[in-house]
């Protein structure tokens, strides 16, 4: 099942965690790292990103993407059969799928592999204290 996830990137994680929490929107701890928080609403949730460590997406960007609990060779084989170019990538927190819809847009599928992500975070962590 995909659930919507827009990932927001931001210049200041905890500053828009609270900012997102006092909306409603409920802070998910098990699913989020130091760059990474995600908050949960009732039909969806909101990513909230380093934009520092996002590999070149600037602060205030916004990003539609969706996170599964599906593997991305499912729903690449869908996509294919509907003639669609994909890719998959190794990520940070796991691995995601990339496709562009009909209006150009990238759209970014996850699946979010959180020992993979708590690893590079503190990969991360070792790296800035050096």
């Amino acid at each position: 099942m995909l659930t919507v996830l827009p990932i927001r990137y931001v210049s200041d994680v905890p500053a828009c965690r609270e900012f997102y929490a006092g909306l409603g929107l409920e802070f998910d701890a098990d699913a989020s790292v130091g760059v990474w928080a995600q908050l949960s609403a009732g039909a969806g949730a909101v990513g909230l990103h380093d934009f520092s460590v996002s590999k070149g997406r600037p602060a205030g960007s916004v990003e539609l993407g969706f996170a599964t609990d599906e593997k991305l060779e499912v729903i690449a084989s869908r996509l294919r059969e509907q003639g669609y170019v994909y890719e998959i990538f190794g990520e940070d927190f796991g691995r995601s799928l990339r496709v562009v819809d009909p209006d150009g847009v990238t759209i970014q599928i996850q699946e979010i592999d959180m020992d993979v992500a708590r690893a590079s975070e503190s990969a991360l962590a070792r790296t800035e204290g050096e």
